[in-house]
């Protein structure tokens, strides 16, 4: 294939254009935002279910704190209905003895049910506290992504500016170039990732690999129309004056 030495030039400011666009592509890609943003997904989503389960322990406690404190004071009103009716005397012996048994045993089964209110109580602190330091580490992690997410996007239109400006460029480049001698470039980029290189010093700038020796030679026989390719990446070699052959 021939084509100008004038059109074999342009092919590296095509090359120059689809790098820069690639490059671009890598970075959107490759954002240190992007996997920040999804440690603080993961994080988030396990905090929640810390979260949730502080909620849960909590209630489940207030629940049974509700149940202690009715039973408290059903065993208080019960004692002091009882001790009413001991005050009142006029009861019969027998009656006033399984009384007083009673209301011992009042007492004691008041003084057990206020220990376990007590340690409830107790408990119902811990789990508030617990849930208070979940819902402060979910907050600051919600925050963070949000702060993280701010930076993403202003990445993002940074970069799309940057290609917005770029692929007109790269667009009007490729409109010039002949049909073929673009079809082979496109082809030579599609293998190696470099569809055109410089030769400088004898060595191909796509691969950085010195010419061999038939290459070489093939390459300073070949008429400055002549398209020539690297033997070991694919890339068009464009010839030049720093070419050194």
């Amino acid at each position: 294939m021939n084509a100008d030495t004038a059109i074999q030039l342009r092919l590296l400011d095509l090359q120059a254009a689809d790098t820069a666009l690639a490059q671009l592509a890598h970075r959107r890609r490759t954002l240190p935002e992007l996997a920040a943003i999804a440690d603080a997904d993961r994080n988030a989503e396990a905090i929640h279910n810390e979260v949730v389960e502080a909620q849960t322990a909590v209630a489940d406690i207030e629940l049974e704190q509700r149940r202690l404190e009715n039973d408290v004071d059903t065993v208080r009103t019960r004692a002091s209905r009882d001790q009413a009716r001991l005050e009142a005397g006029g009861l019969p012996s027998r009656e006033l003895e399984g009384l007083q048994h009673e209301i011992v045993s009042l007492a004691r089964r008041q003084a057990t049910l206020e220990d376990e209110l007590l340690d409830v109580m107790e408990r119902a602190e811990d789990a508030e506290s617990t849930l208070s330091d979940a819902t402060k580490r979910h907050e600051a992690v919600v925050a963070e992504r949000s702060d993280l997410e701010a930076r993403r996007d202003a990445a993002f239109a940074e970069i799309d500016a940057a290609a917005g400006q770029r692929s007109p460029e790269r667009d009007g480049i490729a409109a010039d170039m002949p049909a073929d001698l673009l079809s082979l470039y496109e082809k030579a980029r599609a293998h190696g990732g470099t569809g055109a290189a410089m030769v400088r010093q004898r060595r191909c700038e796509g691969c950085h690999m010195e010419l061999s020796g038939s290459e070489l030679s093939a390459a300073r026989s070949a008429d400055p129309d002549v398209v020539v390719r690297c033997d070991n990446c694919r890339a068009i070699l464009v010839r030049t004056a720093e070419s050194g052959l």
